[in-house]
């Protein structure tokens, strides 16, 4: 049974994840989100932003399935279960199309470090944050502790994830967590139109506009510099072409 619906709006694939009654993200929904991105990722003529959002009430993601993590650390987990995390959390920052995170209510754990592998976050004014691991004796394993701070810093992050207490969202926007933070009601909407500001820009810019800042925030300066400026003349080549094509020896 499928736990994700992908709708159309315009160049924004919505997907959204319910799996009641908690929104516990397993194995086999992670699996399926995969399949989804990397089909996605080849429909970038159609397709310009891909949005995340949670289908349960007060939900975005909640932690991972538990009854999953057993298994894997009894040895149980298959090979394509166990890199299911890491491929999700891979294609959300490396397919070409940029990523957003629609989170109205709670996103925990897995669920929040899910958003941190989103290239933005919008946040309803209902909703929570939370890296809870700490409070059951473990640590992040799905990325926060890492990406959490490069996107606001060691400080912050450090309370976040030692204390493992749940920010709010006006929290998590003063420590620059989340993009912006929308009216609760109708939220869905409101973030589509957020969002209509990139969708409606030229994919080909989009494109490597993200990969020139998730690239480069992996490489050293002059390494990431070298990546922007490879980028810029491929955009820039074609327009040579076309202003030569319309000069008047074309007239």
């Amino acid at each position: 049974m499928t736990t994700w619906a992908v709708e159309r709006f315009g160049a924004v694939a919505v997907l959204t994840f319910s799996r009641a009654p908690e929104n516990l993200m397993d194995f086999r929904s992670m699996i399926e989100l995969g399949d989804l991105l990397e089909d996605i990722a080849l429909q970038s003529k159609q397709v310009r932003v891909v949005m995340l959002a949670g289908g349960l009430d007060d939900k975005f993601i909640d932690h991972a399935e538990l009854s999953d993590l057993a298994r894997a650390g009894a040895g149980q987990a298959s090979r394509e279960e166990l890199a299911s995390w890491s491929r999700v959390l891979a294609l959300l920052e490396d397919i070409p199309q940029p990523t957003v995170a629609a989170i109205d209510g709670l996103a925990s754990g897995g669920g929040n470090e899910i958003a941190l592998a989103c290239t933005l976050r919008v946040a309803s004014s209902r909703a929570r944050f939370q890296q809870p691991e700490i409070t059951g004796g473990f640590i992040p394993g799905g990325g926060g502790s890492v990406r959490l701070p490069r996107l606001v810093g060691p400080g912050h992050s450090a309370e976040v994830i030692l204390t493992g207490r749940p920010f709010s969202a006006d929290e998590a926007l003063a420590m620059r967590w989340v993009n912006t933070v929308l009216p609760a009601e109708d939220f869905l909407q409101a973030a589509l139109r957020w969002v209509e500001d990139i969708a409606k820009n030229a994919g080909p810019a989009l494109y490597a506009a993200k990969e020139s800042i998730v690239t480069g925030s992996r490489l050293p300066f002059p390494e990431a510099v070298a990546t922007e400026r490879r980028l810029f003349a491929g955009l820039t080549s074609g327009l040579a072409v076309s202003e030569h094509s319309s000069g008047p020896a074309d007239a």
